[in-house]
């Protein structure tokens, strides 16, 4: 890895290729899955199904959406600290804005998906959310980022994964034994119930995950050292896209032992989203940074410049209510399509909104 300059960079596919993530999760996957239910075509019910998550093992498109994110939050990560400390902000300053905007995500997540507004302890869930799992990966990634140099970071992706892997392995459950990879019967699923009691819910494992949570992250600021450096971009192109086959490879090999599960976030789950990212990653740094095609992705940066408000939009603003309110003389006209211009309807809904705070220059971030 070479020295990255320390120059304050702008990377617009990073902003397309956050878009295109936040795109699926906010009406891109409802839209293919209303078409192929409407259409009834072979194609799109194959699409389809990739629009929604493996039950256990296994791995669709929908289940790359979450690790990609948290790639994308790693790429940006060493630019964040390189430009900091450029202005002259301490590491430890530095450290205590990353344990803020921790919090902040956890808290956030507690809101979304943790449903904290019902003020009620029956229906709280502190930790199932995705932006718990954000916060996580993001703060684990920030330490090592900041106290360990760059060189050494892809030994520290290796040591946490092994980590996890020995801990999911070789720590026996009581009563169910070491090693055991079913949804009950895993050790980060028992430790998660020993800390949370009642308060346990869901199938997503999550402290135990910690380290691969990291290591998703650090995935991401991998590349993002790599887009920094002084290197040509067919170099950096050609490093970045050396990483993303070894993840899967690496990955897809060692599931054979331990497989790909998103809902533990295992190992070989983590390479293998990981590699996906860095190949997208690629792509999209190629067409736009590179050959500088960039009008195509300006809606896709409309989205991805306002991520998090968009994300906390959708658990908050009924917009799919608002939609129907809208469309809902046109059920008569459209039939078994009437889903369809539905979720079209709310996905512009959205989309004018985030539009308008992209001209307003409103930008919401943690």
């Amino acid at each position: 890895m070479t020295t990255p300059v320390s120059k304050r960079i702008r990377l617009e596919s990073l902003d397309a290729l956050r878009g295109f993530d936040m795109f699926w999760i906010i009406g891109g996957g409802a839209i293919i899955q209303c078409l192929a239910t409407a259409s009834n075509l072979g194609f799109l019910k194959i699409l389809s199904l990739q629009m929604d998550h493996v039950p256990w093992e296994g791995l669709h498109f929908y289940d790359l959406i979450w690790p990609l994110f948290m790639f994308i939050m790693g790429v940006a990560l060493p630019l964040s600290i390189a430009s900091r400390r450029a202005s002259g902000v301490s590491d430890r300053s530095i450290f205590w804005h990353a344990v803020r905007r921790s919090l902040i995500m956890f808290f956030l997540g507690t809101i979304t998906q943790g449903n904290l507004l019902e003020f009620n302890l029956a229906s709280f869930h502190p930790c199932y959310s995705v932006l718990h799992g954000l916060a996580a990966g993001y703060l684990v990634a920030a330490i090592i980022t900041l106290k360990i140099k760059a060189r050494w970071h892809p030994v520290t992706i290796g040591i946490l994964l092994l980590a996890y892997w020995a801990m999911v392995m070789l720590i026996p459950v009581p009563g169910t034994g070491a090693g055991v990879l079913t949804p009950q019967g895993n050790v980060a699923t028992y430790f998660d119930q020993l800390v949370l009691g009642r308060f346990h819910f869901g199938e997503n494992t999550w402290f135990m995950s910690y380290p691969a949570f990291g290591a998703s992250v650090l995935l991401g600021v991998l590349a993002g050292q790599q887009l920094m450096s002084a290197e040509s971009p067919g170099r950096k192109m050609f490093r970045l896209a050396a990483a993303g086959i070894f993840c899967i490879g690496t990955g897809l090999l060692w599931s054979i032992w331990f497989p790909v599960i998103k809902l533990m976030w295992t190992s070989t789950y983590v390479l293998v989203c990981g590699g996906m990212s860095f190949l997208l990653m690629v792509l999209f740094y190629w067409i736009i940074d590179v050959k500088g095609y960039k009008h195509w992705a300006f809606w896709l940066k409309v989205i991805g410049m306002n991520s998090i408000a968009i994300y906390l939009g959708i658990h908050i603003i009924p917009f799919y209510g608002i939609a129907d309110r809208l469309a809902s003389g046109l059920e008569q006209f459209t039939g078994a399509y009437y889903p369809v211009i539905e979720s079209m309807t709310a996905l512009a809904i959205m989309y004018i909104i985030l539009y308008w705070m992209y001209k307003k220059g409103t930008f919401i971030k943690i």
